[in-house]
C-alpha cells in the first residue's frame, strides 16, 4: 500500500537529503526527533510570518507634496486632478475603485470595495443593495469614510461626511445604463443573505433571463444609490523617509468662524491644514 506523505513532511524529507552531512551525523534513533523538530521550526514559520522586512520605496523628498503643488483650493476639485491622473496611469486598473467603511450603531466597523460612479460639489456617489449590511449598516448610522488607493502613484485620499439615498429616478436611470446581466444579477442577488450555493444563483439568473428576455428588468425596491457629503477630504502621498505629506481640509461646524492652529482658509467655506505623518 502507498503511504503519501503530508506537505510538511516531505518538505522535511527534502531538506534532509539536500544536507547528507546533517543527516549522517543523526544516530538512528534519533532521526525521527530531529525530523520532527525540524518539521516544528518549518510549521511554526508559517503560522507566525514576519513582514518587518516587507517595506516599498515611495517618492523621495525632491517629489514632496506642498501646498503650493494643489491644483485647487476647493477640494472637490483638488480630487478631480488626482483622479484624472489616476485614470490615465496605466498601471490602475479601477482608478474608481474605493473602500468604503460603515459601522454599527455601537461601533462596530465594516469594509468592502465599491465604485465610485460619480462626484460633484454635492458629494460622492455609489450604488447598492439597500439590504445589504452596509446598507442596513447607513440607515442606522448614517456616516462613512471612503478611502481611495493609488499604488502606482503612491497616493491615497480618505474622505469622511454624512450619506443620503439618491432619488429613486436617479438610481433608475443608473440603473437601466448598466449591463443587462448586471441589472439581472442585481435583482437576484439579496445581497448579505445566506444562500445554499452558487448553483441556487445560477438558478435563479437563468429564470430571470428568461422571464425579461423581451421586457425591460425592473429596478428592484431594495437597490439604489447613496450620496456622501464629505465633510472632511484628506489627500495623502507617500515619502521614502515616511515623513508623508498629508494635507486635510475639513468643513468648519455651524458657529465656527476661527480658524484653529495652522490652519488656512480656502474655497467653498473649507479650511486646510498639514497633518503630521
Amino acid at each position: 500500500m502507498r503511504c503519501t506523505l503530508p506537505a510538511y513532511l516531505l518538505g522535511c524529507v527534502s531538506l534532509l537529503h539536500r544536507n547528507p552531512q546533517t543527516y549522517a551525523s543523526v544516530a538512528v534513533g534519533q532521526q525521527s526527533v530531529f525530523a520532527l523538530n525540524l518539521c516544528r521550526k518549518s510549521t511554526s514559520h508559517s503560522r507566525s510570518m514576519d513582514l518587518s522586512d516587507m517595506r516599498k520605496k515611495y517618492k523621495g523628498d525632491e517629489d514632496c507634496f506642498e501646498e503650493s503643488h494643489l491644483a485647487s483650493m476647493d477640494p472637490i476639485k483638488q480630487f478631480g486632478n488626482w483622479f484624472d491622473e489616476a485614470t490615465k496611469c496605466p498601471d490602475i486598473g479601477e482608478p474608481n475603485a474605493m473602500c468604503i467603511a460603515t459601522a454599527t450603531t455601537d461601533g462596530r466597523p465594516s469594509a468592502r470595495m465599491v465604485l465610485l460612479k460619480g462626484y460633484s460639489n454635492e458629494g460622492f456617489r455609489f450604488f447598492t443593495n439597500y439590504e445589504s449590511r452596509k446598507g442596513s449598516e447607513l440607515e442606522s448610522n448614517p456616516y462613512a469614510s471612503l478611502l481611495f488607493y493609488w499604488d502606482p502613484l503612491n497616493r491615497q485620499i480618505r474622505i469622511e461626511g454624512t450619506v443620503e439615498r439618491i432619488s429613486r429616478q436617479s438610481s433608475c436611470e443608473y440603473f437601466h445604463s448598466r449591463p443587462r446581466s448586471s441589472q439581472i444579477g442585481a435583482v437576484v442577488s439579496r445581497q448579505s443573505t445566506p444562500v445554499p450555493n452558487r448553483d441556487y444563483l445560477r438558478q435563479k439568473y437563468e429564470e430571470l433571463e428568461e422571464k425579461y428576455k423581451d421586457t425591460e428588468v425592473p429596478m428592484p425596491d431594495y437597490w439604489g444609490g447613496y450620496i456622501i457629503k464629505p465633510c472632511l477630504i484628506e489627500f495623502w502621498q507617500g515619502q521614502t523617509n515616511r515623513l508623508h505629506d498629508r494635507i486635510v481640509f475639513t468643513k468648519p461646524k455651524d458657529g465656527e468662524s476661527e480658524l484653529g492652529k495652522f490652519q488656512h482658509a480656502a474655497e467653498g467655506g473649507w479650511v486646510y491644514q498639514r497633518l503630521a505623518p
